[in-house]
């Protein structure tokens, strides 16, 4: 596939980290808590045929610039963030797409900011906390899977642990999200990695706990594709379907053989329902 060509970027915000591959509409992608690098990302890497993609590090991700105070490493901060550097860039108008997290920041970017979007895709996303209320949820204590997913972060995030055991476990976790775990191998096939930075982890977990924008969907005026699996243990598909019902211009897809990764999982499929979304609203991208 590839390596991304890296770019440090200058903003009057900082200097951040972005990796740059494909031709095409600009798109931006990022995720919440994750740290990119030269090999790219699953997710990222599906949408390099028909875009040019901006992977980008938020702060305190990679080189990217360090947070001077802890609310900068909030949701809306990241977004101030990333349309700083679509200025820096002279990028009029780009789309969005968010995987998870990445997809929780992608409605919080359209809430503040449509006038900077042509697009949304989310994938495997909430406009709320999703754990509390819904037992579906393997981060809600009565989902049978909860304790075994919460020794495994414990785990994971001991610093002696010795590499072997600690990609063991890494497998061991991401079998949990996906809908035919004995396919990891075959799934996750590709030398594609990346780390997560704990600083901005923690700050999630604590402002996850307030999360709620469902109020303000309707100010998202740009087309919004929403994706979710049928299975997805860690964002429930019914937050999705509340999205599609809450979003103006919003068109939702349910997968039926995944679980939180059906851009792996059901890859064709995916590819073949964004490129119809793309040809839906191809006057809005031109």
């Amino acid at each position: 596939m590839g390596n991304w060509n890296r770019k440090l970027l200058k903003t009057p915000r900082g200097d951040f980290e972005i990796f740059i591959k494909g031709e095409g509409e600009p798109l931006c992608i990022t995720h919440h808590y994750s740290v990119f690098n030269q090999t790219g990302d699953y997710f990222a890497d599906t949408f390099t045929n028909t875009n040019k993609v901006f992977l980008v590090n938020l702060r305190e991700a990679g080189h990217s610039e360090k947070a001077i105070e802890p609310f900068q490493l909030s949701m809306v901060e990241s977004i101030f963030d990333l349309e700083a550097i679509r200025e820096e860039l002279g990028i009029i108008k780009w789309g969005f797409a968010g995987h998870s997290t990445g997809g929780m920041l992608g409605i919080i970017y359209g809430i503040h900011f449509s006038n900077s979007l042509n697009f949304i895709v989310t994938v495997g996303a909430a406009a709320r906390e999703y754990a509390t209320f819904s037992k579906d949820c393997i981060f809600n204590p009565e989902h049978p899977k909860y304790y075994r997913m919460q020794e495994l972060i414990e785990t994971l995030n001991q610093s002696d642990l010795l590499s072997e055991k600690r990609n063991e476990l890494k497998e061991e976790r991401m079998k949990l999200s996906l809908f035919e775990p004995e396919k990891y191998k075959e799934l996750f096939s590709r030398n594609i990695h990346k780390d997560m930075p704990a600083i901005r982890m923690s700050y999630f977990n604590r402002e996850v706990q307030v999360f709620d924008v469902t109020k303000k969907l309707g100010l998202i005026s740009v087309p919004t594709l929403i994706i979710c699996g049928r299975y997805d243990v860690q964002c429930p598909v019914i937050y999705s379907i509340e999205m599609g019902q809450l979003i103006p211009k919003s068109k939702i897809v349910i997968f039926e053989k995944s679980n939180h990764y059906p851009f792996i999982e059901e890859s064709k499929l995916f590819v073949k329902e964004y490129n119809v979304f793309l040809k839906e609203h191809h006057s809005l991208l031109t």
